[in-house]
């Protein structure tokens, strides 16, 4: 009895049941489940795993969680994160034209360190992180608390699981996953792709057009009120026009040398990953609940991945590491065969990217030369293969 007596306070500060990773990430969060996994001296392959996809899905909460104080939206669609809808903040912060690129800036050192997480996981590690979908929610205004329109299904939409978490009563839940090994290097290649991004808006810094922008619709708006346009509608600063405004001019700036190879690293990087992907998910042969199939699999998102798409996919990732390389050249619309875009060129020797110049030629002639041309054939080929779908299905194969 007084042996039970010790060991009675360790009993009952342990949970009734065990809580699953999944169940943790619903109940307490992205930000308090990266804290956890990052402190474990010796995480388990699918805690490695878990961790590399919550720093991923932090990435994004993060970009949410900016974009929420100072009520900042794309709302032309064209730039990867500011795209996604996330709900409205009554009342925002004064937008500071440097947001955007410590945003991108953060998003991309997020992605970094998910990136180095996935890739320590061996190729023949047996893993499987269950992950429910409906588990996962953005903490988009910061408050620490999980609110219906913050799920991950509700933001990214519902083409991720066929149903709406947190909508109409009798909606079928989001599917869960088994995450493999394989699934780990599709992850990093996801990654590596965003990171790009990142490193091209870092590159061409947008502060001073975006300072440029604004200061111009507000000394319009002290000559006579904003009206709406005729596009558009309702006036907003900023509005499409000045949205693209923005890229624009940041695009006509000289870019940083350095970020411009780091983002050509990071899209060499992806069709490494991708193509070990393909690689991993080739040798498998179960069938539990998988994210994206091989052949002979089925993907529990309900999509049809036509057998032969893994391979012809391999062939446009071929193309594509190519021109990366500078080995196969980009056809410019006023120059004929053998005449090319060298575009390992333009990372090489980045200059601002002044839209009349990339129009006419003159911009590009320095990046011109003569050689193989990369042909659409491959693309084609995948193309035909999912049914008009390449678009699809290449945000879906990465």
């Amino acid at each position: 009895m007084r042996h039970f007596s010790l060991l009675l306070p360790f009993c009952l500060a342990l949970p009734l049941h065990a809580e699953t990773l999944s169940q943790e990430l619903g109940r307490t969060g992205l930000a308090a489940v990266e804290a956890r996994l990052s402190a474990l001296a010796a995480p388990s392959d699918e805690e490695r795993f878990t961790l590399g996809g919550v720093r991923f899905l932090r990435a994004v909460e993060i970009s949410f969680q900016d974009r929420w104080r100072a009520g900042l939206t794309d709302n032309t669609g064209m730039i990867p994160f500011l795209r996604l809808p996330i709900p409205p903040n009554p009342a925002p912060d004064a937008f500071r034209p440097a947001l955007i690129v410590e945003m991108f800036a953060k998003a991309g050192d997020k992605l970094d360190q998910a990136r180095a997480t996935l890739v320590a996981i061996p190729e023949t590690s047996g893993f499987g992180a269950e992950i429910a979908l409906d588990d996962l929610w953005f903490d988009v205004n910061g408050n620490g608390a999980r609110e219906p329109e913050e799920t991950l299904v509700r933001v990214l939409g519902s083409t991720l699981a066929g149903a709406d978490t947190g909508g109409p009563a009798g909606a079928p839940p989001a599917p869960t996953i088994r995450f493999d090994a394989a699934d780990a290097a599709w992850l990093a290649a996801y990654a590596d792709m965003l990171a790009a991004f990142c490193d091209l808006v870092r590159a061409y810094d947008p502060t001073e057009p975006v300072t440029r922008v604004l200061d111009a619709r507000a000394a319009m708006a002290k000559l006579g009120p904003p009206e709406g346009n005729l596009i558009f509608g309702a006036p907003r600063v900023p509005d499409e026009f000045d949205l693209i405004a923005m890229v624009l001019a940041a695009l006509d700036q000289q870019p940083d040398k350095a970020r411009m190879a780091a983002m050509q690293s990071h899209l060499l990087d992806m069709i490494a990953q991708n193509r070990a992907f393909w690689t991993r998910v080739a040798r498998e042969t179960d069938n539990d609940r998988e994210w994206l199939p091989n052949a002979t699999q089925v993907s529990v998102l309900g999509i049809a991945v036509p057998p032969e798409a893994g391979p012809l996919w391999l062939a446009v990732l071929d193309e594509m590491e190519a021109v990366l390389n500078g080995q196969k050249l980009i056809p410019f619309w006023r120059a004929g065969p053998p005449a090319g875009i060298n575009l390992a060129k333009v990372f090489a020797d980045p200059r601002p990217m002044d839209l009349a110049g990339w129009i006419q030629g003159w911009a590009v002639v320095p990046y011109l030369e003569a050689g193989s041309l990369a042909s659409p054939a491959t693309l084609d080929a995948f193309d035909e293969a999912v049914s008009g779908e390449s678009m699809l299905f290449a945000l879906y194969f990465n």
